[in-house]
């Protein structure tokens, strides 16, 4: 399975979505800070499986359908952060998808996510990372999940790693940095977190016009 996670940067690198999925071959594409209204139902050859409807930085799953069947969607209020009630409504930070794999019959829940910003702290960002992982378990999926997007942890990411694992998940950083806007910001802001994944590879993209890096996540079931 190949996948990309994108932060639009409100809407602004929309125009490259078609050439990204095209030109990868991607099977799901998350995205984060979309405009939501503007979305076109079909993205190349994937289709949107759902969006989340009040939120002011959108959430989308699109997948190939060809691939997978969509069974259910939902979007997910996770905690709040001070930014949250000051700038609402943002409380939409997961949307996610139950795929079936029509080839091998597998089941995997997929979710975009957009974690609190850097004003919050790491401990609330940690509570949405683990309110998410609940969250797409209770899709179903056969306990096999797939949670991509910002994650807004650039810092103390290896702590945030050894934490995950002793939950059962892996965290996979990208082969570079996927942030370049501020000098004191650049990092890994967009990830993936996965279970029952063997997680090939993390492959941060060339930039276009947001401030994030598209990452390509290739993954194979474990079992």
């Amino acid at each position: 399975m190949r996948a990309i996670s994108y932060n639009l940067r409100k809407h602004s690198a929309s125009a490259e979505l078609v050439d990204l999925t095209e030109r990868y071959g991607v099977d799901v594409l998350c995205l984060q800070e979309a405009d939501t209204g503007k979305l076109p139902h079909t993205l190349g050859h994937l289709e949107l499986a759902d969006s989340t409807k009040g939120n002011r930085l959108g959430l989308a799953i699109y997948y190939h359908d060809e691939r997978f069947a969509a069974k259910e969607t939902k979007a997910f209020e996770l905690k709040k952060s001070m930014h949250d009630y000051v700038l609402a409504p943002a409380h939409e930070r997961l949307i996610g998808v139950r795929l079936v794999d029509h080839e091998s019959k597998h089941e995997i829940a997929v979710g975009s996510f957009h974690a609190a910003p850097l004003t919050a702290s790491n401990s609330l960002r940690r509570n949405q990372i683990r309110a998410g992982h609940e969250a797409l378990l209770s899709l179903g999926g056969e306990n096999m999940t797939l949670m991509m997007g910002d994650f807004n942890y650039p810092f103390f990411t290896r702590s945030l790693m050894r934490h995950l694992k002793e939950t059962g998940y892996e965290l996979t950083l990208s082969n570079r940095r996927t942030y370049s806007r501020y000098k004191l910001f650049k990092g890994h802001f967009d990830f993936a977190t996965s279970l029952g994944l063997d997680i090939q590879s993390v492959e941060t993209l060339p930039q276009g016009e947001s401030d994030h890096l598209p990452i390509l996540v290739t993954a194979e079931y474990m079992y």
